[in-house]
């Protein structure tokens, strides 16, 4: 009489429309630290700069956009020192950028990865963004020490304690970038030439977001047009944080939400063709 075998794990097609399978991924955490710790070393570890990059990057982003926006366009910021004022978008759009783009590829750039070893596809997303957290952190302590410096100088900036807001913003740009990244790297799968697609519309996205310019002064030069800033979720996520930290304008928390509502419904249908794709997208890879 044969006894009955417990399997310590047992790999099936998922029958649920909606699967987090949250116990399996905390089951693999080791793995998710591991992907953290080896994008955190190796992202820069062959570079001259290294870890610089982290500010070289936002750095003299700003100053481009400080130049062009500013000098040239003759944009009005108030009281807020226009670098300063980039400096702050740039930051948030990196990281918005980041989890997009790194989600959008999963199934593509880690094919060979994921026909040879069974774990939770979703963590190599997740893991991306996390580790994209410390490029974040170091960004932000150039951003306060530039804050200081132009508060020494005598700018006004008038930071309130919608500053505390900050980390719910950050949640609603992971949900955002991953939750639409995931809806992309399912397209991928497919239709390879999207990739090209995603890299072209982030460069033109930047400025539909109301990165260099408030979304006020993007109403009064776009007129009619202002729509294509006014419906993007992004645009407000980002205005929303300059506001809270550099004390720019008055949080309009009714187009918050309508963030937050965008960047849900983005995580959950990101979440759902994600977990149909990796069913069979080794097939078409």
């Amino acid at each position: 009489m044969s006894r009955q075998q417990e399997w310590l794990y047992e790999i099936k097609p998922k029958g649920k429309f909606v699967d987090l399978n949250l116990k399996e991924i905390w089951r693999y955490r080791d793995l998710f630290v591991l992907f953290v710790k080896r994008d955190i070393v190796t992202v820069y570890k062959q570079t001259i700069l290294g870890p610089l990059w982290f500010l070289i990057q936002p750095l003299l982003t700003a100053v481009v956009l400080t130049l062009i926006f500013s000098n040239l366009a003759n944009l009005d910021y108030g009281t807020t020192p226009p670098f300063l004022f980039n400096l702050a978008s740039v930051i948030l759009w990196n990281y918005f950028k980041k989890c997009l783009s790194i989600s959008s590829t999963t199934f593509t750039a880690n094919a060979s990865l994921f026909g040879k070893v069974y774990f939770p596809r979703i963590i190599v997303p997740l893991s991306k963004a996390t580790s994209g957290l410390l490029e974040l952190l170091i960004q932000m302590c150039i951003l306060v020490f530039f804050y200081v410096f132009y508060k020494y100088n005598g700018s006004i900036l008038k930071p309130g304690v919608e500053v505390l807001l900050f980390p719910f913003l950050l949640i609603i740009i992971i949900l955002l970038g991953v939750g639409t990244g995931l809806v992309l790297s399912a397209l991928t799968t497919k239709y390879r030439d999207l990739t090209n697609l995603v890299t072209f519309g982030l460069s033109l996205l930047m400025y539909l977001s109301a990165v260099p310019f408030t979304i006020q002064e993007a109403q009064i030069k776009l007129g009619s047009y202002s729509w294509v800033i006014d419906y993007n979720p992004l645009a407000h996520i980002i205005d929303s944080f300059r506001n809270a930290v550099l004390g720019t304008g008055q949080i309009d928390y009714s187009a918050l939400g309508y963030a937050t509502v965008v960047a849900l419904i983005a995580s959950f249908f990101g979440l759902v063709i994600f977990n149909r794709t990796e069913k069979t997208f080794i097939d078409t890879v």
